[in-house]
C-alpha cells in the first residue's frame, strides 16, 4: 500500500510539472484551445510569443490579408538595345516612374563603352572599372509601362573638375512646386579605387524632358570622419512627406573587407538643401538599394539583400522608425516603383502595384552588364490580386542547383569524409 501511495504521489507531481510548464497549473487546464478558424483579431487568451507577434507585428494574421505583403512578378521590357548582350551597353538603377504629359518616364544609369568593366586596376578614360563607371543618366518614356522609347541623355558627365566628371549614376526624380529635380551620385574617380566616394549631386528642369541645369555642387555631403556614412552616400531617393523632402540613402560601412549596408534619411524643405540628416540614422538596418513609398499615414520600404532584416517589407508610421511588416522573396533589385502620390504630400498613401528594376550580370562576368525589367506586385490599398498574395512560390530544381557548393567547400567535405 505504501509503495502504491508513493507511486501515485510521484504521478501527481509529474502532472503538476507538466501543467506548470504550459502556464499556471489548474488555470491552464481550464483554458480553451486555440480556435481552428484563425481569428482576425487577437483573441483574449494566453498566447505564445510567436502568436502574439503574429497579431501585433503585422497588419493581418494571414499574409493573404496583409496589405504590405506581396510576391513579385517580372516581365522583359521592349524597346531597349543591349548590343547582343556583349557587356558594352548597360542600363541599371532606375528612378521612380512618374506619369507626365500622358506617358510614363523613367531615368537610369546608362553605360556605353568599348569593353565590359575591367576592374579598377585595368580601367582608363574609356575602359570602365565597374558596371556604373563612365556612365550618364538617360531616360525613356512609355505609354503602357511595357514598351519603352529611349529618349537619350538627360544628365551627361560634367566637365572636370565638377562633381561627377568621371561618372554620374543611380538617379532618382523629385517633383516639387512645379519643377523637376534629379538627384544622382557623382564620381570623381573610377569606382573601386578608394571607397566609392560619390556624393549626391543634382540638376533641375521645368519639364521632365529637360533641359536640365546642373547645380554643380554636393547636395548631401558624406558624414564627418568616423561617422557611418563618412565614405559613401548612395541611391538618393526623395519623397514628399510632412510638407518636406524626405531623402533616403544607403551607405556602406564597417571593416574594409566586411562591409555592411544600411539606410539613412536626410530632410529638407528645399530641394537643393541644406539637408539635415536624421538624428537616429541609420533608420533601416538592412537593404542594398532604397525603394520606399507613402503608405497610409507613413512610409513603407522594400528591404532587399544585406543585413539581418533582408527580404522584408517594412513600415514606419513617422517615416523614421521602421518595423517589419512582411517577409517575402524575389524582391526587385534597385526597384523604382510607379508611385502616383509620391510628391502629393498625401496623408493616406495608396501604395504601389508596379515599377522598373534591374538584373545585374545578365549573362556572365566577362560580359558584365545590367538590364532593366518590369516588376508587378500588390502593395496597394486599391488592388486585390490574390495571385500576388500567394505565400508559397515554387522554384524549379535547377534554381536550387545553381546555388551549388564551390570548389573550396567540396574539398572541405571530401577531406572531412
Amino acid at each position: 500500500m505504501k509503495t502504491k501511495f508513493f507511486q501515485n504521489l510521484m504521478l501527481l507531481s509529474i502532472v503538476v510539472l507538466v501543467l506548470n510548464s504550459c502556464g499556471t497549473g489548474t488555470k491552464t487546464s481550464q483554458n480553451k484551445s486555440f480556435p481552428f478558424i484563425l481569428p482576425k483579431e487577437k483573441p483574449d487568451m494566453p498566447l505564445s510569443k510567436a502568436m502574439e507577434r503574429n497579431y501585433t507585428n503585422y497588419s493581418a494574421p494571414k499574409p493573404q490579408d496583409n496589405e504590405l505583403f506581396s510576391q513579385f512578378k517580372y516581365t522583359k521590357l521592349e524597346g531597349f538595345n543591349y548590343n547582343n548582350h556583349n557587356g558594352t551597353i548597360s542600363r541599371r538603377d532606375p528612378s521612380k516612374v512618374i506619369f507626365e504629359n500622358g506617358k510614363y518616364y523613367v531615368w537610369y544609369t546608362y553605360r556605353n563603352t568599348p569593353t565590359p568593366p575591367q576592374g579598377a586596376k585595368k580601367c582608363n578614360d574609356t575602359i570602365p572599372s565597374a558596371d556604373w563607371d563612365l556612365s550618364e543618366i538617360w531616360y525613356a518614356t512609355s505609354k503602357d509601362g511595357l514598351t519603352w522609347e529611349e529618349q537619350g541623355v538627360a544628365i551627361p558627365r560634367p566637365p572636370k573638375p565638377n562633381v561627377g566628371w568621371r561618372s554620374v549614376s543611380t538617379s532618382d526624380i523629385l517633383k516639387w512646386k512645379g519643377k523637376y529635380y534629379l538627384y544622382y551620385q557623382g564620381f570623381n574617380e573610377a569606382s573601386g579605387l578608394r571607397g566609392d566616394d560619390c556624393p549626391v549631386a543634382a540638376s533641375y528642369a521645368d519639364s521632365p524632358d529637360g533641359p536640365w541645369t546642373a547645380v554643380n555642387k554636393v547636395v548631401i555631403p558624406n558624414g564627418e570622419e568616423g561617422a557611418w556614412d563618412q565614405y559613401s552616400i548612395h541611391d538618393p531617393y526623395p519623397l514628399v512627406y510632412k510638407d518636406k523632402i524626405y531623402l533616403y540613402y544607403k551607405s556602406d560601412f564597417n571593416e574594409k573587407n566586411d562591409l555592411i549596408r544600411m539606410q539613412g534619411l536626410a530632410i529638407s524643405d528645399n530641394p537643393l538643401g541644406p539637408f539635415k540628416k536624421c538624428d537616429v540614422n541609420p533608420v533601416i538596418t538592412s537593404g542594398h538599394e532604397t525603394t520606399l513609398f507613402p503608405f497610409k499615414g507613413g512610409i513603407a520600404a522594400l528591404v532587399i539583400r544585406d543585413g539581418n532584416e533582408h527580404n522584408t517589407i517594412q513600415f514606419a508610421p513617422d517615416g523614421i522608425n521602421f518595423d517589419i511588416a512582411a517577409i517575402t522573396e524575389l524582391m526587385p533589385n534597385a526597384g523604382g516603383p510607379f508611385i502616383a502620390d509620391a510628391f502629393t504630400n498625401t496623408k493616406d498613401g495608396r501604395g504601389i502595384t508596379w515599377g522598373i528594376s534591374h538584373f545585374t550580370n545578365y549573362t556572365k562576368w566577362e560580359e558584365n552588364h545590367s538590364i532593366l525589367v518590369r516588376f508587378d506586385c500588390d502593395l496597394s490599398q486599391d488592388l486585390n490580386d490574390p495571385a500576388m498574395k500567394n505565400n508559397h512560390i515554387y522554384h524549379r530544381p535547377e534554381v536550387y542547383f545553381k546555388q551549388g557548393l564551390n570548389a573550396t567547400q567540396l574539398k572541405r567535405i571530401k577531406e572531412a569524409n
